[in-house]
């Protein structure tokens, strides 16, 4: 049967597009010159992930692994913007990781309401409305919303537990959690038996912690061994770790001392991505299953060495209940003494990081596979280039004047660009020609640009005038005729 437990789950979201911008103008009766009206479009939705305490696993991620937020609407006439999409929550438990495809950590989500905007919606296009100036008076054309953006995420999810159970299969981890916390986790006389990790809340006088019941680790786990290399993760949070040993073992060449030796080589091994520092943190020692003599003995017998290399040991018996609440009560202390140790919760600070006064906001560099080609980077262009309507001549225009008020044109001229030069900006390549110094823009139709012409075709009045001179004859022919 396949466990409900899933603790690493792969996303695919992608946020809402904006809305396209409207290009509309005021039509009425007796208001030939009404002006434009089109309204903005919608930005589109954003991705949320939100800590919810009710969740626990990521299964509904293993099963339905694809979200989409909602699309912006587009813009419409008579000022009407478009409604914006609307915005996914994903819930996820307390505890989540996000991080990238290559490893990287993007956020840790700790704490009930904890909120993460793992991809944002496109902003909207303006409509004409908004583009109007001095200059377009009434535009014939509207700015294109952006898409919005598609990640794919990596959800971790790594236990809150104040006290961690290490050890090897059977060494009696779950029985040990199950009496002293109302876990009721799987127990048997086999190997492996916990398969996912446990969580139990602890009462000790006026201390409660959690405790996590890590499945059982064996040598090679860190490199991915048996289930140790899954679940090694749930124990980067814990204040303290206890190496719970099995003392009534009969496998040959175990030992407790050697139980350890073996989980603390698994430990150092072990790189936890939170940054954890596992070596500093506090160790107990347990030996388990007291209640047979043979284990008794063998407890006298170890004990002594292991308090010399400075571990708290503890002997215990999950049947007889024997030394529990010793334990119980030295764990609490060791979790409060770190509680003392964390820095006092403060509030989000908000930092604004202004641009520097020499940042032009792009850069120009030689496209290396292309001789006398440019690359134009930077995040206010390439937007500008995904909003225009390459099929629209105004708007080409108008997106030469934004480049050019930006000093795109004057970087080009000073690398050494020539008129026809291949110039890319995002994912899309132009033939460079330069506008003409001091005219931004020139009086035309709309959805026009006078610089966007070819001058070689000719144009419909100029056929007028020759249908015109066929029918009635040149006057100037006919005088030079006459003479």
């Amino acid at each position: 049967m396949t466990s409900r437990f899933v603790d690493r789950a792969v996303i695919h979201l992608a946020a809402g597009n904006g809305g396209n911008g409207c290009a509309s103008v005021h039509r009425e009766k007796f208001k030939p010159l009404g002006g434009p009206d089109g309204g903005n479009g919608g930005s589109g939705g954003d991705v949320l992930l939100v800590v919810d305490p009710s969740v626990h696993t990521l299964l509904d991620f293993h099963f339905r692994p694809h979200a989409r937020a909602g699309n912006g609407k587009p813009g419409q006439g008579s000022n009407r913007n478009g409604a914006a999409g609307e915005t996914l929550e994903l819930k996820v438990p307390d505890g989540t990781v996000v991080l990238t495809a290559d490893g990287e950590v993007l956020a840790d989500l700790v704490g009930a309401g904890t909120t993460f905007a793992a991809a944002n919606g496109g902003r909207g296009g303006l409509g004409n409305a908004a583009l109007a100036s001095r200059a377009r008076k009434a535009p014939g054309f509207a700015l294109l919303g952006e898409a919005g953006e598609a990640r794919d995420l990596v959800l971790e999810l790594r236990s809150v537990a104040d006290v961690g159970l290490l050890g090897f299969p059977s060494a009696g981890k779950s029985s040990l959690i199950s009496v002293l916390s109302a876990a009721k986790p799987k127990i048997a006389d086999y190997p492996f038996t916990t398969l996912v990790p446990n969580l139990g809340v602890v009462t000790a006088g006026d201390s409660v912690f959690t405790m996590a019941d890590v499945p059982g680790l064996i040598p090679g786990a860190s490199d991915g061994k048996g289930l140790g290399l899954d679940f090694l993760r749930h124990i980067e949070r814990c204040a303290v770790l206890v190496h719970v040993v099995d003392c009534a073992t009969y496998e040959p060449g175990r030992d407790p001392i050697s139980d350890v030796d073996a989980l603390e080589s698994e430990l150092a091994r072990y790189t936890p991505a939170l940054g954890a520092d596992l070596a500093g943190r506090p160790r107990v020692v347990v030996l388990n299953k007291i209640d047979v003599p043979e284990a008794a003995e063998l407890a006298e017998l170890v004990r002594p060495e292991l308090e010399a290399r400075g571990l708290r040991v503890f002997e215990v018996s999950t049947v007889s209940r024997k030394g529990l609440r010793e334990l119980t009560f030295a764990l609490a202390e060791v979790v409060e003494s770190y509680r003392a140790t964390l820095p006092a919760p403060t509030a989000t600070k908000i930092v604004l990081q202004p641009r520097a006064v020499d940042d032009s906001g792009f850069s120009v560099e030689p496209d290396p596979d292309e001789p006398g080609a440019f690359i134009v980077r930077g995040q206010r262009p390439e937007r500008w280039v995904r909003q225009t309507d390459f099929g629209n001549d105004e708007a080409i225009g108008y997106l030469a004047d934004r480049l050019n008020r930006l000093g795109v044109e004057d970087r080009l001229a000073r690398m050494g660009a020539e008129p026809g030069s291949q110039v890319a900006i995002g994912n899309y390549s132009f033939e460079w020609e330069p506008s003409t110094p001091g005219v931004v823009t020139q009086l035309a139709g709309r959805g026009s640009d006078p610089r966007l012409e070819n001058r070689g075709r000719v144009s419909a009045a100029e056929r007028k005038e020759a249908r015109r001179i066929r029918r009635e004859g040149d006057p100037e022919s006919e005088e030079d005729s006459g003479e």
